[in-house]
């Protein structure tokens, strides 16, 4: 059995010398070096800002979207989508471990899992689409994929769903940084706080920011927002256009006395809304950008152009005990679980 290095250079194919999540093309053959596991894959959860330009480009034709996914594969040897460079996650059962794999002890074939690594940088064949679920971003597919030595990957539980686990599995990092960044006392703005990491996002943030703290959740549509009011989760709701940087700057101005926010969370599956967060952040504040169709290049220069000195952060999907904060969200809220359950389990 060929020897694999723990972050997966050894399946780049092109170009040489980059990791597996930018290189163009990555060997997706499924006989796995010493140090891989093989999973058997049942369900691909696809990151909102992708499924959202694939669901454009086809037009909301479902045969179109397993043929553009299909044909990201099959060009790419992983699912990222060349528009937006994102991939997403998926669960399935594991078939086989490497013999060299000393680091994921806690494994055995027949585990069923959700990893935590965009496909982005797996490596990943798509026999067939099953079923296509746009209003969830998931797709039920026969395939196979590689988790690299490096791979974070979370057990499903036991008593939570496996299609409500994908599916909050798949946005851990943004709840759990949202704890991590959230102080008592804030006033906090989730922008795009009607979709499912923004729904996640305010309970965290309203946990954190505790009585004498304020929540903003502004959503494009009035639904969402009434979704929110019944769920207690903010405490001032606003509808608006998320690209008008100007519109939400002028009604967050309102709804803080001038204040502006201490923290703006960014989940927007839309491009162009950079300027709305950080037009809505105080001087020294923080955005923290969680939406894969952010331009930071974008993010940068617009701060500089309108002398924002505010700190600016990447949504790393990525943090300690963050599949376990998404989860407990879960099992804390009875609200959000009915409501998480109905839409996507």
């Amino acid at each position: 059995m060929k020897k694999g290095n723990p972050y997966g250079t050894h399946r780049v194919i092109e170009p040489k010398g980059v990791l597996p999540q930018p290189a163009l093309k990555i060997d997706n053959t499924m006989e796995i070096f010493d140090n891989e596991i093989l999973i058997n894959v049942q369900t691909l959860n696809i990151d909102s800002a992708s499924f959202t330009q694939i669901n454009d480009q086809a037009g909301g034709d479902e045969e179109k979207i397993k043929e553009i996914m299909k044909g990201i594969v099959a060009e790419r040897g992983k699912h990222q989508n060349p528009v937006t460079g994102s991939g997403g996650m998926l669960i399935g059962t594991i078939e086989q471990i490497g013999p060299a794999l000393k680091t994921k002890t806690d494994l055995k074939v027949g585990d069923k899992i959700a990893t935590m690594v965009s496909l982005s940088l797996t490596p990943l064949i798509i026999e067939e689409i099953l079923e296509v679920r746009k209003d969830i971003d998931q797709v039920d597919i026969k395939g196979k994929a590689i988790l690299f030595e490096s791979g974070i990957y979370a057990k499903l539980p036991d008593d939570i769903p496996e299609n409500l686990s994908l599916s909050v599995l798949d946005v851990a990092g943004a709840p759990a940084q949202t704890q991590k960044l959230v102080k008592e006392g804030d006033t906090v703005l989730v922008l795009g706080g009607g979709g499912k990491s923004g729904l996640l996002c305010l309970y965290e943030a309203k946990k954190k920011a505790g009585p004498t703290g304020k929540v903003i959740c502004w959503a494009h549509r009035e639904v969402s927002l009434n979704t929110v009011k019944e769920l207690g989760l903010a405490d001032v709701l606003i509808s608006g256009d998320a690209t008008n940087a100007i519109e939400v700057y002028d009604k967050i101005m309102e709804a803080t006395d001038g204040q502006l926010c201490d923290l703006v969370i960014s989940v927007v599956s839309r491009p162009n809304c950079e300027m709305s967060a950080i037009l809505a952040t105080k001087d020294e504040g923080t955005v923290y950008f969680f939406s894969m169709a952010t331009s930071f290049t974008k993010a940068a220069l617009g701060a500089e152009g309108v002398g924002k000195d505010i700190n600016m952060i990447v949504g790393n999907g990525y943090t300690k005990g963050h599949s376990e904060t998404a989860l407990q969200v879960m099992r804390e809220s009875k609200g959000l679980r009915e409501l998480f359950t109905k839409l996507y389990a």
